[in-house]
């Protein structure tokens, strides 16, 4: 909550119709912030009275890019609602127009603070590069045109150990970040429970719980919506989190794959089944939809969707130690006091739904 040492700002919040920008919607007003919501123009129904702009646009190849990245799937009007149960401003913009941040979200008027949790949701190199990239660099230019003090961007810890195309996208927009004048913080989580929920329908099938490897391969400490949400939300305030880049993890020690399963078997009060699958096939689909991809964009995309597959497969999501070249566990920080344990168990109740919405394609169902 707001207090004399931290001040109610005011906040223009980016990416704020996904799961966790309603979670960092609600800790920002809860702390008495007043916030801003810029959505997608098509998503607002008649009567929300929104604003919104008739100036012509004139995109770029790269604009045409973020037009069909952001607008791939309209959130639905219930998310609206809520955003506005909560005391949220919604205004209608494009993120595809180099200009709308400025004309259609800050609207001339003093904002403390831009807030994004944006980001592409195929993770294919031309949508990351319009959203992760070049949508931000729209919002920078208007934050530090329009005297906004700072930005806090939620990135992602993958970003340590780079070899995708959204991956370079991400720490393309960062390096912009941080050479700005902003008083910026990067954020950069673990695992999020959606994207690790993908196959509890099929083990609820008596399917087998599908793994890589030994299933020990790669670790994570998962973190909560609500809890991200509220750290995203209090480097609003905190001065040691000015102008840094800030992993950071869920509560508990970290999980593998097989701690997953463990934890599906004892809520589900019967073993899960685990089927392994070697590492080795996600090589050889990622090498043949390569070689394919110099004939045709579609399976360009599709061999750039089994490298991140591969990826997510083969690498923790936690801090990287160079100097030692392995993932440390105990480097990783932790918040919140939601568990991954507590939301399967919400999950097996019925009492909470996996919509994986933007992190589909990163489940491991899906195997992104």
């Amino acid at each position: 909550m707001s207090s004399a040492s931290s001040p109610a700002q005011r906040v223009l919040l980016l990416g704020a119709t996904g799961t966790i920008g309603r979670a960092t919607a609600q800790a920002l007003r809860q702390r008495g912030h007043e916030v801003v919501a810029l959505v997608r123009s098509s998503s607002l129904g008649a009567g929300i009275g929104a604003a919104s702009s008739s100036a012509p646009q004139v995109p770029s190849a790269n604009a045409t890019a973020a037009s069909s990245a952001l607008s791939a799937a309209s959130p639905q009007r219930p998310v609206h609602d809520a955003l506005q149960a909560m005391g949220v401003t919604l205004r209608e913009g494009n993120l595809s127009d180099p200009g709308s941040v400025a004309r259609d979200g800050l609207c001339g008027e003093r904002f403390d603070a831009i807030v994004s949790c944006l980001a592409s949701r195929s993770g294919t190199p031309r949508d990351a590069w319009a959203v992760d990239h070049d949508a931000h660099q729209h919002a920078l230019a208007a934050a530090v045109a329009g005297g906004v003090g700072r930005f806090v961007l939620l990135s992602a810890i993958c970003v340590q150990k780079p070899s995708l195309g959204f991956q370079q996208a991400k720490l393309a927009f960062e390096a912009s970040l941080m050479a700005s004048p902003l008083a910026w913080s990067i954020v950069r989580p673990t695992a999020f429970f959606k994207s690790l929920s993908g196959q509890i329908a099929r083990v609820q099938q008596g399917k087998p719980f599908l793994v890589f490897g030994d299933g020990r391969l790669t670790a994570c400490k998962p973190i909560a919506d609500e809890d991200l949400g509220d750290y995203l939300a209090g480097c609003l305030h905190d001065p040691a989190r000015a102008r840094r880049i800030l992993p950071i993890g869920g509560p508990g020690p970290a999980l593998t794959p097989l701690d997953q399963v463990q934890m599906l078997s004892e809520l589900m009060g019967r073993p899960v089944p685990v089927r392994h699958v070697p590492v080795a096939l996600m090589n050889t689909i990622a090498g043949v939809l390569g070689l394919a991809g110099r004939f045709s964009p579609r399976l360009a995309e599709k061999a750039e969707l089994a490298r991140i597959g591969r990826y997510y497969a083969t690498e923790s999501m936690l801090v990287w130690d160079p100097t030692a070249g392995r993932y440390d566990a105990q480097a990783t920080p932790e918040t919140g006091s939601r568990t991954l344990r507590d939301f399967y168990a919400e999950v097996l109740a019925d009492r909470e739904r996996v919509d994986l919405g933007e992190h589909a394609v990163f489940s491991q169902d899906s195997q992104r």
